[in-house]
């Protein structure tokens, strides 16, 4: 595959959260604020980049029959260490996402690429198709987040501070009184909401894609006719 296509693949046309609808768990739970999914979006790019790396280092080594008990170690010990730097520098964040840190071990995405992609294909491009799909995971994410936070509290990256420090304050907009609110977009009923408005907004593009694409095929073989 081109660095084009590994690109395409993880942050759209492939991408985890709205084609595949992998790591459905994690990617509802937290993300009722924009800081949360941030947060946890970086550490899985983290997690997923780093340890697709080491699994096409080591994939002509691994014993194919004990391969999946192989890729959860090394995944396991990439999220204690993300996990224990997030501790460390960013403490209430940490606090906030509590255990769903430590779930990023069971992230079907995570297993999924380094057994469909890293255990095949060449260091450079597994980290690729680790930063790809990180991403595209990480912008669903953020995307949920702001929606959810928006249309519930009424702001936008309320906390930020966690994460960036200082500078964070600065970046929360606050667009009407959080009393004005949709309680129902902080709960859980908001992110299945959240989410399926991002698939249908996916579709609805790469329909209109698609159509474009074939009127100017048609075109195309009207005018050589």
């Amino acid at each position: 595959m081109t660095i084009t296509e590994i690109l395409k693949n993880g942050l759209w046309s492939k991408n985890p959260g709205l084609v595949q609808l992998l790591g459905l768990c994690p990617l509802l739970a937290v993300s009722a604020t924009a800081v949360n999914a941030l947060g946890l979006g970086i550490a899985t790019i983290m997690v997923l980049s780093v340890s697709n790396l080491l699994i096409s280092l080591t994939r002509r080594i691994i014993i194919h029959e004990i391969r999946i008990i192989i890729y959860v170690l090394i995944i396991a010990s990439i999220v204690t260490c993300v996990e224990l730097l997030m501790e460390a520098y960013t403490p209430e964040l940490y606090q906030a996402l509590g255990l769903y840190i430590s779930l990023i071990v069971t992230n079907c995405i995570i297993i999924a690429r380094a057994e469909t992609f890293a255990s095949r294909n060449s260091v450079f491009h597994s980290f690729l198709d680790g930063l790809a799909n990180g991403a595209g995971f990480s912008l669903v994410l953020l995307f949920i987040g702001m929606i959810r936070e928006l249309v519930g509290q009424g702001t936008v990256f309320a906390g930020m501070e966690q994460l960036i420090g200082d500078l964070g304050t600065n970046l929360k907009t606050q667009v009407f009184r959080s009393d004005d609110g949709l309680l129902i977009a902080i709960l859980p009923p908001g992110a299945f909401i959240s989410l399926g408005l991002l698939v249908a907004g996916k579709n609805f593009l790469d329909s209109r894609y698609r159509k474009k694409r074939l009127d100017k095929r048609e075109a195309e073989i009207t005018s050589v006719e």
